[in-house]
């Protein structure tokens, strides 16, 4: 059974899963509209593994006896001054879910919920992949400056992007 702290704490975490997809679809029809199609596709991709996340803790939550409970969720930016400025953002967002993160680890520390615990670390290390992951390509439009055509070289490349569900965790 999950406790009442952490149940709330999931469903937070769900929320906040949710709006990470919400940002990314926002990144994408940005994207779009300055016709960067790869870097549109690779914030599609995005969006999709935050909708996956967000599936896995809502799951979780009910799979332990607990109540799913989702709230609105706020409108993201929808413009940005630059691919750069928009990749800063995604990589600061990243930053900001692996502090929930580590916080949700931290309570099922504290509740002694092992089970949480052991969940836990699959997104524990995810988040060292999604902030690597943006980290990357805000250096690589670091690099390229004004450069248009090394900015097209990058969006063919991150056109390639491919979403793959990630394998099951629990039975």
């Amino acid at each position: 059974m999950l406790g009442k702290k952490m149940e709330a704490a999931l469903n937070k975490q769900v929320h906040a899963e949710l709006y990470s997809a919400y940002l990314y679809l926002s990144m994408n029809s940005y994207f779009q509209s300055i016709n960067l199609k790869g870097f549109a596709t690779w914030m599609r991709v995005q969006a999709l593994e935050e909708m996956t996340h967000a599936e896995k803790f809502y799951q979780y939550v009910i799979n332990r006896g607990g109540r799913s409970l989702l709230e609105p969720i706020e409108g993201p930016p929808v413009k940005w001054a630059s691919p750069l400025e928009a990749f800063l953002d995604a990589y600061r967002h990243e930053q900001k879910v692996t502090s929930l993160i580590n916080a949700l680890t931290d309570l099922a520390v504290e509740e002694k919920d092992h089970a949480s615990h052991t969940m836990l670390q699959w997104f524990v290390n995810e988040q060292v992949e999604e902030e690597s992951n943006a980290d990357e390509i805000c250096q690589q439009l670091k690099i390229l400056g004004d450069s248009g055509q090394g900015l097209l070289m990058l969006d063919r490349e991150l056109g390639q992007r491919v979403f793959t569900p990630p394998l099951p965790t629990q039975p």
